[in-house]
C-alpha cells in the first residue's frame, strides 16, 4: 500500500534543543502531521532527550530530513509556506490554512533566517499572540502545537481522531 499523503507538515529549521524536537515530533505521531527537519541540528536524532521526549512513538513520526531550505524546497517546490514568528503581524487564527500547508517555525535560538522572513523568498508570517511586557515568545513545542490544532480543525483533520472518554 502506497503512503498516504500528510494533511499538514510542520518544518524545524536548524532546531537545536532536543527535547523540543522530540516533544514535537510526539505531536507529529499524534495528529499525521509530516515532520521535516531542515539543516544542521543542533543535536543527534540518537539523543537521550530527543528519544525521551518522543516517548516510544517515533516509529509513528513521518519524518524526513532536509540538509538545507533549499533542499527541501526542491524536494517540495508546491508546498505553502507559513513561517511562525514572535515578530508577526499576522495572528495565526486569522489565517486560512489549507490540506498540506507547511507551518515553518525557526530554531529555539536564532529563530527562522532572515532569508525566509524578508526579500523575493520570503515566507508569510504569523504570530500567536500573548500579554503584553509579558514573554518574549512561546516555547517552540507549544507554538507548534497551538498552531498545528488550528490548522487541523480548519481544514477538517480532526475528524477522525479519537477522544478518549475514562
Amino acid at each position: 500500500m502506497a503512503p498516504t499523503a500528510p494533511i499538514l507538515h510542520v518544518a524545524l529549521v536548524e532546531p537545536d534543543i532536543a527535547p523540543n524536537t522530540g516533544t514535537i515530533a510526539r505531536l507529529c505521531a499524534a495528529t499525521g502531521v509530516r515532520l521535516h527537519l531542515i539543516g544542521k541540528l543542533g543535536f543527534r536524532l540518537t539523543d537521550k532527550a530527543l528519544r525521551r521526549a518522543g516517548l516510544d512513538y517515533w516509529p509513528l513520526v513521518d519524518l524526513e530530513q532536509h540538509a538545507s531550505w533549499e533542499a527541501f524546497r526542491a524536494n517540495y517546490p508546491n508546498l505553502r509556506c507559513l513561517a511562525l514568528s514572535a515578530r508577526a503581524s499576522n495572528n495565526y487564527v486569522d489565517q486560512v490554512y489549507l490540506p498540506e500547508d507547511c507551518l515553518v517555525f525557526g530554531s529555539e535560538t536564532q529563530g527562522l533566517p532572515h532569508q525566509l522572513l524578508q526579500g523575493d523568498e520570503a515566507l508569510k508570517t504569523l504570530t500567536i499572540p500573548m500579554k503584553q511586557g509579558s514573554v518574549r515568545c512561546l516555547n517552540v513545542a507549544v507554538a507548534a502545537g497551538i498552531v498545528v490544532y488550528e490548522a487541523l480543525r480548519q481544514v477538517g483533520g480532526l475528524a477522525h481522531f479519537v477522544v478518549y472518554d475514562d
